[in-house]
């Protein structure tokens, strides 16, 4: 195979969003908007491309720095990069031209999660599908010297729902509880609409609600604020209210980039929560990502574990029920060449994280009242 050029910020805006949805794993957190967003809150976003003699894309990443202590740095791909994993020619000179770009500017580490799918369905079961090009990347990674990563930002692994064919189809592929619920919903009233930015506080309170009583941590409301805002401006994002007799009971906020869509943020308050307002939401944004173009609803989040003692565990079962598959991935791996500096960082940021994740909690309890 020809050499790969690899170039920096030679695209931008719908350019580079048009590039990278022709690439294999095109994914919503390696947009241009993502980049920018993420630009306002600590990270300096570069935008690179692999190109061949033709002029052709063949790879590409969103590559986010940030500043660590001491004046030091780290780089980090979110969902990237993006290409054929089962090329390995294509695959090797990306990696190599990621670890050149590391060691010459002296990074701690560089840090890539790509869905580089290890397979399908639950482990031990008759729905596993492994998958052997996935064995086969991680066993590069390792010879290059790669590491797993200690601190995983992403879930390791998700679960997409197939929205092609007929919504009799997406019926039939659903547990018979969760479609008795999906009903049970539409008789006792629910009602789901789009929400407008003007809704965008409301989604916030109901999940800031929604965090205290699962017990996960959320940022402040202005980031999620800004986030869904510049999202929706650009056509990437529909969040979706659940309503009964016009009270706001739950909601979502559905990315859609290319041929997937994303469930990224989920919101529901106690109130009405025997209704199943959830059902019906999800329902709704199955429509709404299908009539976007999209064949793909990734659900996000799966268990690292398949059973009851995985924190996942209830809100998997939940997406089981929609009729969703496993999709398992490596999660995220880490490249050093400061390997002092790497562990001395890796073994103090857990802790950092622990301290900053307490504060969040208890903000966010007193900002909802709990």
């Amino acid at each position: 195979m020809p050499s790969l050029r690899m170039e920096i910020n030679a695209l931008s805006g719908a350019d580079w969003n048009q590039a990278i949805a022709a690439l294999p794993g095109a994914h919503v957190l390696q947009t241009w908007q993502w980049g920018q967003f993420k630009r306002a809150y600590g990270w300096q976003p570069e935008y690179l491309l692999w190109r061949d003699d033709c002029s052709t894309t063949r790879a590409a990443a969103l590559a986010l720095t940030r500043a660590a202590p001491g004046g030091l740095k780290v780089l980090y791909l979110p969902r990237g990069p993006l290409l054929d994993w089962s090329d390995g020619d294509t695959r090797a000179q990306v990696l190599a031209g990621i670890e050149a770009m590391a060691a010459r500017r002296g990074v701690i580490f560089v840090k890539i999660d790509p869905e580089v799918p290890l397979g399908r369905g639950i482990p031990g079961t008759e729905s596993e599908r492994p998958n052997p090009t996935g064995a086969q990347v991680v066993d590069e990674w390792r010879r290059r010297g790669w590491r797993e990563s200690r601190e995983q930002i992403q879930f390791r692994n998700t679960a997409w729902l197939d929205l092609t064919g007929s919504e009799d189809g997406w019926l039939a592929r659903m547990k018979p509880k969760t479609r008795y619920n999906l009903r049970l919903a539409e008789r006792k009233g629910v009602a789901v609409r789009s929400a407008v930015e003007g809704d965008l506080a409301e989604l916030y309170r109901m999940y800031a609600e929604t965090s205290v009583r699962d017990g996960f941590v959320i940022r402040p409301a202005d980031y999620y604020l800004t986030l869904w805002r510049a999202f929706m401006q650009a056509g990437l994002a529909q969040p979706l209210i659940a309503e009964v007799a016009g009270e706001a009971v739950a909601g979502l906020v559905l990315f859609t980039f290319g041929r997937r869509a994303w469930y990224l943020y989920g919101m529901s308050r106690a109130a009405h929560r025997e209704k199943m307002p959830n059902y019906l939401l999800q329902w709704e944004a199955m429509r709404r990502a299908k009539a976007a173009g999209c064949e793909i609803y990734d659900l996000w989040g799966a268990p690292d574990v398949f059973d009851e003692r995985d924190s996942l565990w209830g809100v998997f079962r939940f997406k089981e029920g929609l009729g969703a598959e496993v999709v398992r991935t490596p999660g995220a791996w880490d490249f050093t060449t400061r390997p002092l500096l790497y562990d001395l960082y890796t073994r103090l940021l857990p802790r950092l994280l622990d301290v900053m994740r307490r504060r969040g909690r208890a903000a966010t309890q007193r900002q909802v009242g709990l």
